[in-house]
């Protein structure tokens, strides 16, 4: 059995790029795979191996300075859900855009999962997912309002056209595993808001904590690794991943005339030049050739991108 650890931690590495080998290092013995990102402000990502592997990560980080209260989630997959390790060196580990947003310095409140549904519910609350529109489009909570993003640089840009829609509105925000909350409210708070709430741990720990009988998430939740979306008690969904543009594909998706696999689905039948679908093609053929060899290709995996 695989452990998966979703991670991330704000703190000052005054330079990151001197933590990165040692990781990678560590990494490579331990058996784990994949993706962390280390930046000035702290460090991010989702990491997979053997339970042993995982704890030898977590104690490094741990270990890290500022680190010791370092959270994550986990999960548990029948199979490596990464190709490889990888560890970037980044701006941000989770990229607003936004000079001066700083985590550290103020966030908004923080709800459980138990205290999350009475919030949400409330006349005067305004939900908000904070995520991109393709992780929206699989699944959100009851009522939420969806910022129709691209990407989280967007999401200043939509508050400030849409804030007088909030007037005398208490926001609770919510994202996959709280950090992008973790900037978003304490933009809001440097933008005068007050009443700002977020939901510790996101989407991934209401998932793991609240029974479906009583859940108002709707749909699943799109995860950024082999697994593509989870549902209640983090149980692997039923969607894949785009060979070509890696947004998630649903069952019905697959049946459709513009779906073919590892070149193209209906979100991105034109989004890509005839060479590149010529090259997609070619990748999907090493992947199977790879599969019948009873080895694994690199390019098949959707955190691999």
């Amino acid at each position: 059995m695989i452990t998966i650890a979703a991670l991330y931690h704000f703190t000052s590495f005054p330079d990151p790029a001197a933590l990165r080998e040692a990781l990678l290092d560590l990494c490579a013995r331990e058996g784990v795979r994949g993706s962390l990102l280390l930046a000035t402000e702290g460090v991010n990502g989702t990491i997979a191996g053997p339970r042993a592997g995982i704890d030898a990560v977590l104690a490094h980080l741990r270990a890290l300075p500022g680190c010791a209260d370092l959270d994550w989630k986990e999960a548990q997959s029948e199979e490596m859900p990464f190709g490889r390790m990888k560890v970037k060196l980044k701006r941000e580990i989770v990229t607003m855009g936004v000079e001066g947003v700083d985590p550290r310095a103020s966030v908004g409140h923080y709800l459980s999962p138990a205290e999350w549904n009475e919030m949400i519910t409330a006349p005067d609350v305004a939900v908000i997912d904070t995520r991109n529109d393709y992780e929206v489009g699989i699944g959100t909570f009851q009522g939420a309002i969806d910022p129709g993003t691209k990407s989280f640089r967007d999401f200043p840009a939509w508050w400030e056209a849409n804030r007088d829609r909030f007037h005398n509105k208490r926001i609770a925000m919510f994202c996959t595993g709280g950090i992008r909350c973790e900037k978003s409210t304490n933009y809001l708070i440097s933008q005068g808001v007050e009443d700002v709430f977020h939901l510790k741990g996101g989407i991934l720990k209401y998932l793991e904590e609240i029974p479906e009988e009583t859940s108002l998430w709707q749909g699943e939740c799109y995860v950024f690794d082999g697994r593509v979306s989870v549902g209640h008690g983090l149980v692997p969904g039923d969607y894949h991943s785009c060979g070509a543009c890696r947004r998630p594909v649903s069952a019905a998706d697959r049946r459709h005339p513009a779906y073919e696999e590892g070149v193209c689905c209906p979100a991105c039948v034109s989004e890509y030049s005839p060479d590149d679908r010529a090259r997609f093609r070619e990748r999907e053929k090493q992947m199977r050739l790879a599969n019948a060899r009873g080895e694994r290709h690199l390019g098949g995996n959707p955190s691999d991108a």
